[in-house]
């Protein structure tokens, strides 16, 4: 398995997600999709978008 490279510009705490770098809470990918959730309009941050690019373990 390669070493993953944290991207100090994309912060997350997702550590679910393959791309996640550990404890340094970073993502690995060069850039990642931000989406819009599906049926949501409540004007709330967490419910209004989500990573795109999230994959799981």
């Amino acid at each position: 398995m390669s070493q993953k490279r944290p991207n100090t510009s994309i912060h997350c705490r997702v550590s679910s997600c393959e791309y996640h770098c550990g404890e340094e809470e970073y993502c690995s990918l060069g850039a990642i999709r931000v989406e819009p959730c599906a049926d949501c309009a409540s004007g709330m941050p967490a419910d209004e978008s989500m990573c795109g690019s999230y994959s799981r373990k």
